[in-house]
């Protein structure tokens, strides 16, 4: 069991000092809906391979207003799209098109390059709705940054489950507490969701090397600090790490193997070459990505 309650001798104490870093994202509205931008910052620019992360939400829109994330490029990177509510149309230039709902993942590989649009769909814009969610991006390693771009989706009910203690957890992406998830990911990552009731204590996996926490809703305690809602955690490599939900709290565990080396990030394009977002760069301005089908708009590249 991954969870322990702190007074059994094999859970030993989490050291002061466990949490690196506190980050607090940066806020933007986007036409009166809110996005916490968390990665990077000028404290921590990624954790394991998780170079980007947003929390996007909780909005509401009325009938008839939703989404309108024209087409874009990606280079070097995956993008993971994992809702709590809501709903958002995926079309890509590979000619994907797909509905993600609450639970499910997203993987959308960008290697060499790949264009695509976030939209609401019609059904759900056709009445009141809300969206709430994060946006990742995982940092490819460098013998995959310019891999085929390719997407795969995977259900919610097809991502494994605990549930004991208070603690309710879905294993997103790769091995841990006793579950393997079958989201196929391109270097060691973790990547999970738990809800707590108030007094629930969870124990992070200790062999993952880059470890995070965000504490999405309510507040968690570790090594007698409180840590509210819209913090990411940045936990010290090998330490012990426990924590009890103060209130009904839901967490994300974010992290795995240090990246190969610094990435570079400029609009949406990441690389270990600074040569190669320039070329990426060009590449957009001059219409040379392939665009996406049954779409005649785009953003263009940022001056």
């Amino acid at each position: 069991m991954s969870w322990l309650p702190a007074s059994d001798p094999d859970c030993p104490a989490t050291p002061d000092g466990a949490v690196e870093t506190v980050i607090v994202p940066r806020s933007h509205d986007i036409g009166g809906f809110e996005v916490r931008r968390v990665l990077p910052s000028r404290t921590r620019r990624m954790v394991g391979p998780f170079i980007f992360w947003d929390q996007m939400g909780p909005g509401e829109f009325v009938a008839g207003q939703g989404v309108d994330v024209r087409p874009h490029p990606h280079i070097g990177l995956a993008t993971i799209t994992y809702l709590f509510e809501g709903r958002v149309l995926h079309r890509d230039s590979l000619g994907v098109v797909q509905e993600i709902a609450p639970g499910a993942v997203n993987w959308m590989t960008a290697g060499r390059g790949i264009a695509h649009s976030e939209r609401t769909p019609p059904a759900t814009r056709a009445g009141a709705h809300r969206l709430f969610g994060i946006q990742s991006w995982i940092a490819l390693p460098r013998a995959l940054e310019e891999t085929d771009p390719g997407f795969a989706h995977t259900p919610a009910e097809a991502l494994p489950r605990l549930e004991d203690g208070g603690v309710a957890l879905t294993l997103i992406a790769g091995r841990a507490f006793g579950l393997a998830s079958p989201v196929r990911t391109a270097s060691e990552t973790l990547y999970a969701d738990a809800t707590l009731a108030a007094g629930a204590r969870l124990a992070l996996p200790r062999e993952t090397e880059e470890r995070a926490l965000y504490v999405l809703t309510g507040a968690v305690g570790i090594a007698g600090a409180r840590h509210p809602a819209g913090q990411l955690l940045v936990f010290r490599a090998g330490d012990p790490i426990h924590l009890v939900a103060l209130a009904p709290s839901r967490v994300l565990l974010l992290g795995g193997a240090a990246m190969d080396g610094p990435r570079h990030i400029w609009w949406n394009f990441v690389s270990s070459s600074k040569e190669r977002i320039e070329q990426a760069k060009a590449d957009w301005k001059a219409g040379r990505f392939a665009p996406v089908p049954d779409e005649r708009e785009f953003i263009p590249l940022p001056e």
